[in-house]
């Protein structure tokens, strides 16, 4: 073999390893003050380039108050050409920090990738509040205490990706950053809907900036919003595409499941026999959805339950939602067949 046959393939591995690595997500920092969401190392001053925004359907997580943050890259655009799932810059962060009586427990970092990847992570705060350690990969139990002998956890990775990547790879959501979210049109029965700020990012904000392209003026002159006969279906509907349709959608690797709750309507959920036998109930009567029977709608039922094997969301909380469960059985007694 000649040296410059030994040349040739030394480089060409070398070209192999640098492709590779450059596909490998760069580790997170240790520490939460050093990614980004303040303004300096010792201080919990927001940095003004991290902004603010508000979810019009929150996700449930046990009653936690939260506050969200993103960061674009300085002159980058959001790629809204499918305007229901945008596609977003490399460099964009976001945060998510969880507060339970009054205490900081856990802020969320995702950070998208050179390419096309996520990096996940989870910091969780100290108990002087100084700073937040980042989470190992496999998660954190019982990391405070939220009611008598039950406890937030911090999640693992995977049960990050399980929600943020429910269908195909490098396709993941940003669950409460999205035109539905962020419309203007915003629900007031909600469940748990938080203050919108005046510095918070909505979609007036992104049209009026220019962030989004193409752009996108209808969003503002017809903000989108959750297609309903009336309020209370659509606060019902609103809820059940947040909280459950980022598993339960067309696009998921549980579509074959038949029940699509991102965007759907009173029909679409009133036609299918659950596959989830609801227990006691004769065969034949489990649906999805039994207009004036809550008792026999397999939705409600997974609502209320908190049964490893059988709650939904499976993943996330601990505690029954109050709030919802009441709004989902006054609407489905209310419905007629």
């Amino acid at each position: 073999m000649t040296s410059r046959t030994l040349l040739a393939i030394a480089a060409s591995l070398f070209l192999a390893a640098a492709v590779s690595a450059s596909h490998i997500p760069s580790a997170p920092p240790r520490l939460l003050s050093e990614t980004g969401l303040y303004i300096g190392r010792g201080t919990r001053e927001i940095d003004p380039r991290n902004r603010p925004f508000s979810p019009q359907y929150p996700l449930w997580s046990d009653g936690a108050e939260k506050s969200r943050w993103i960061r674009l890259p300085e002159g980058a655009t959001i790629d809204a050409s499918n305007v229901d799932r945008w596609d977003f810059p490399e460099g964009t962060r976001f945060w998510k920090e969880f507060r339970f009586n009054g205490r900081k427990v856990e802020t969320r970092l995702l950070r998208k990738n050179g390419d096309g990847s996520w990096t996940f992570a989870s910091y969780a705060w100290n108990e002087d509040q100084s700073d937040a350690i980042l989470a190992p990969a496999e998660g954190l139990a019982n990391v405070a205490e939220i009611a008598p002998g039950k406890f937030h956890s911090i999640p693992p990775v995977s049960d990050c990706r399980a929600c943020h990547d429910p269908g195909e790879a490098f396709r993941t959501e940003i669950l409460g950053f999205s035109a539905l979210q962020l419309s203007t049109d915003r629900d007031p029965g909600a469940p748990h809907a938080e203050p919108l700020g005046d510095d918070m990012v909505t979609l007036r904000t992104l049209t009026d900036e220019q962030v989004l392209e193409p752009a996108r003026p209808e969003l503002v002159t017809a903000p989108p919003r959750i297609q309903a006969s009336d309020a209370r279906t659509r606060s019902a509907l609103g809820y059940l595409s947040t909280n459950c349709g980022s598993c339960h959608n067309e696009e998921s690797t549980i579509a074959n499941l038949g029940l699509t709750l991102k965007d759907a309507t009173v029909r679409q959920l009133l036609k299918p026999t659950s596959k989830w036998d609801i227990p006691k109930a004769a065969e034949g009567e489990s649906r999805y959805v039994t207009p004036g029977v809550p008792e026999l709608s397999a939705i409600l039922v997974r609502m209320k339950s908190r049964r490893p094997s059988s709650q939904m969301p499976p993943l996330g909380t601990v505690l029954h939602d109050k709030e919802a469960i009441a709004l989902v059985n006054e609407w489905i007694e209310s419905l007629e067949n």
